[in-house]
């Protein structure tokens, strides 16, 4: 059997292809960033034909560089950036309007709009999420109804809409799909039937014809198509895996007994943990989505988010020039015994669980004349730490239980102050695996089960192995005292904006 597969890794920031083989480990790795667009305060944008652009040549970078032939492929995976949004046209392909990115915050009115008209309790029982601008419904309505002639397109069946997993899918194979994890972000699909929700598409007034087929993750999607410049090589390969990147890397950390829990340490920061069978109820501002679908079994998620983590990092770097690399942050971090009193509170495009506020808006406190960049880079460091706090504390206390270890990946998780404050903060063991491309093992192994590489899902558990467990060596009343801080400078943060 054909023992290689290649997961597309569609970021916020970046699209990359890693090709694994049986064992988990990484054949080729090639990754390309692309441009960010902000045209107003709060808004975000990309221009999906750049989404596209970098994920095929990353796609066939990787093949050329790995030296394998195509029969050696068995399948590819996808995963991706989740609730950023796409309109498309049906015939030519081209995109009505640039995506609009998870993080961007324009449509606050909207969700406010749907609190007001009493749909709040409707929405966090049938999409186990609460009415904000994160997810795609709202985004597509706004596109549907700013752009003109879209809504009546639309509705004569010209214009698809899609998640970036269907966007790659139907350039990749002309099939309009999509998976029941990505799905289950978009404030427009049903938890519990598996369905897009005739009423949440009326209330928003989105043709229902436009949405995607959701599937199973672990699916045949089709194939490679043969006219695709750069990918000739490729023609045929099946896509027959993919979810949303943040349930893909709960998988590929083997996070599959309920309780078990994970964090990524990306853009944002999303803290997963797996939650059984059943949808399990909102509690404390988590959300709850679709884990995956294997086999006919679905795994449900408590998720919680947050909205600006790595991207605090780059905004030292390229809007504040106090780092000239990621690294440097840590450097600068470590060069300081603390932050002197300081905390960054990062909530560039409003703050995201538990408190759900989208009229937040960044804020730095404590500054003296002592301060300096090195404490300002140990501030934004330690407010990672202190927003994944927040969410395994909303996590622990809605479930009844205290969580045994946190599991971590993503780029920032390679930083070892990071990683040691946030087992200080939260007072429980962090473990950081060997290969930090979970969320890209995940979209591989979904795939690679399909294609028969691997055979139950159980087997992602033995591609796993520990490469440093930090253990907490914080006094517990020095935690609590610094917790009680960060929540004073989120109480100065939230409700700043007036639009």
């Amino acid at each position: 059997m054909n023992g290689y597969v290649i997961a597309l890794d569609q970021g916020t920031t970046s699209s990359r292809a890693i090709i694994f083989g049986s064992r988990g480990n990484i054949v080729s790795l090639e990754q390309y960033p692309f441009p960010q667009h902000y045209p107003r305060p709060g808004w975000v944008e990309h221009d999906p034909r750049d989404i596209l652009a970098t994920q095929l040549h990353a796609l066939g970078a990787a093949f050329e560089r790995s030296g394998l032939s195509r029969a050696d492929i068995a399948a590819i995976g996808i995963t991706n950036q989740r609730e950023t949004t796409i309109v498309w046209d049906r015939r030519t392909g081209e995109p009505v309007y640039n995506a609009i990115v998870w993080q961007c915050r324009r449509t606050a009115p909207i969700c406010q709009q749907l609190e007001a008209q009493g749909m709040g309790g409707y929405i966090r029982q049938t999409t186990g999420l609460v009415p904000d601008p994160y997810f795609s419904g709202t985004k597509l309505k706004w596109i549907l109804d700013n752009v003109p002639g879209a809504r009546k397109r639309a509705e004569a069946g010209e214009l698809l809409f899609g998640t970036v997993d269907t966007w790659l899918i139907w350039n990749l194979t002309g099939q309009h799909m999509t998976d029941y994890s990505n799905a289950s972000r978009t404030m427009l699909f049903d938890i519990h039937r598996l369905c897009w929700d005739e009423e949440l598409c009326r209330a928003l007034d989105i043709p229902m014809g436009m949405l995607p087929q959701p599937v199973p993750n672990s699916f045949a999607f089709g194939r490679i198509r043969e006219n695709i410049p750069g990918l000739e090589k490729l023609a045929g390969v099946p896509v027959c895996g993919a979810a949303g990147d943040q349930q893909a890397a709960l998988l590929g950390q083997g996070c599959l007994e309920p309780g078990q829990a994970k964090n990524t340490y990306g853009t944002g920061c999303f803290t997963l943990m797996n939650a059984g069978s059943s949808v399990p109820e909102s509690r404390g501002g988590l959300l709850t989505c679709v884990g995956w679908q294997i086999g006919g079994r679905t795994a449900y998620a408590v998720e919680g988010s947050v909205f600006n983590a790595g991207s605090s990092i780059q905004w030292l770097r390229d809007e504040l020039g106090l780092i000239s690399t990621a690294h440097e942050c840590d450097v600068l971090a470590e060069s300081v015994p603390d932050t002197g009193g300081v905390y960054v509170v990062s909530s560039f495009t409003g703050l995201g669980a538990p408190w759900w506020d989208a009229y937040a808006r960044g804020t730095i406190v404590g500054i003296t004349r002592g301060t300096g960049r090195a404490h300002i880079c140990r501030a934004v460091l330690e407010g990672i730490a202190y927003q994944v706090a927040d969410l395994l504390h909303a996590m622990e206390s809605g479930a009844g239980k205290q969580l045994d270890v946190l599991r971590v990946d993503g780029g920032a998780a390679v930083s070892d102050i990071l990683m040691q404050f946030q087992a200080d903060i939260l007072q429980r063991p962090i473990d950081r695996p060997q290969t930090v491309e979970t969320t890209a093992l995940g979209a591989a192994f979904l795939a690679g089960l399909n294609a028969g590489v691997w055979t139950e899902p159980e087997d992602v558990r033995a591609m796993r192995r520990t490469q440093r467990r930090f253990e907490p060596s914080m006094d517990p009343s020095q935690a609590e005292a610094l917790m009680k801080g960060w929540h004073k400078a989120v109480s100065r943060a939230r409700d700043w904006a007036e639009e």
